[in-house]
């Protein structure tokens, strides 16, 4: 059992024998991301800062679309760069499973890495092309059995894990990640909804709170991923690539990794 599902097991446990007291409990929910500041937000985020909903959705869509784009083989020496182990510049963190693997073995065979596709690339259907299908901002090295078994399924809590997990889980129709990268891949969806709105000859991907979202260019589930960004909020790692993507590649930022409180700001 993952510690997260141990967490919700006791507190659903404690809910309970408090509820037989005759007592009454709150609803249980995540608390919500801290506000931050950071360097950018008097320059990059100027056109951004103090709002909310629709209004601040808008204003980082057209931010973060200036950006230069990469091709879908460009991606591999990227990807050696924006995911390198910090304690080994030989290796590159693969998402799901935390594995550190060496750069040279990238590919498609047992034991190598590719690129993942975190917003999975059927729904919505726009493949590997230039555009979301090369976004630096969800695409990630993962152990290629594993990329097999996450598949396109949709992100929401539940199931059993599997060799070279990591602590992720799968079930039929969706995928947990590990508690390390919950966060991470909570952001990475937003970002994705946010970023390619229909307005590029590109689909108009959003998140909703259902799994099973097949070739239609939804991912889910919102309301836990909503949970997973406040539970894990981003880390060196996360911050550091973001950076690397900003200075080196895209010249864009993932928002909400700067500002992970605008998660609940827009959804």
């Amino acid at each position: 059992m993952s510690a997260s599902r141990t967490r919700r097991w006791k507190t659903a446990a404690l809910a309970t024998a408090t509820v037989l007291a005759g007592l009454t409990t709150p609803a249980l929910t995540a608390t919500p991301a801290a506000a931050t500041t950071t360097a950018y937000d008097s320059t990059y985020y100027r056109n951004a800062v103090g709002k909310t909903g629709t209004a601040l959705k808008s204003s980082l869509h057209t931010i973060i679309s200036d950006q230069s784009k990469l091709s879908y083989s460009a991606l591999w020496n990227a990807l050696k760069n924006t995911d390198q182990d910090p304690d080994n510049s030989n290796n590159v963190i693969l998402l799901y499973s935390g594995i550190s693997r060496s750069k040279s073995l990238n590919g498609g065979s047992v034991g190598d890495w590719n690129r993942e596709h975190v917003w999975a690339k059927s729904h919505g259907g726009f493949g590997t092309s230039t555009g979301p299908g090369t976004d630096l901002h969800h695409i990630r090295p993962a152990d290629v059995q594993v990329n097999s078994i996450r598949g396109n399924k949709d992100f929401d809590d539940g199931g059993s894990g599997f060799t070279n997990s990591g602590g992720s889980l799968t079930d039929s129709d969706s995928f947990e990640p590990r508690d390390a990268v919950k966060g991470d891949v909570a952001r990475m969806i937003l970002y994705m909804a946010v970023r390619y709105e229909g307005d590029d000859g590109r689909p108009d991907l959003e998140p909703n709170d259902w799994v099973s979202n097949g070739s239609d260019p939804y991912m889910g589930r919102l309301s836990v991923l909503k949970q997973w960004n406040d539970e894990d909020p981003p880390d060196a790692f996360e911050e550091h690539r973001n950076q690397v993507i900003y200075d080196s590649y895209q010249h864009n930022r993932n928002p909400f990794v700067d500002h992970p409180e605008w998660v609940d700001a827009i959804w």
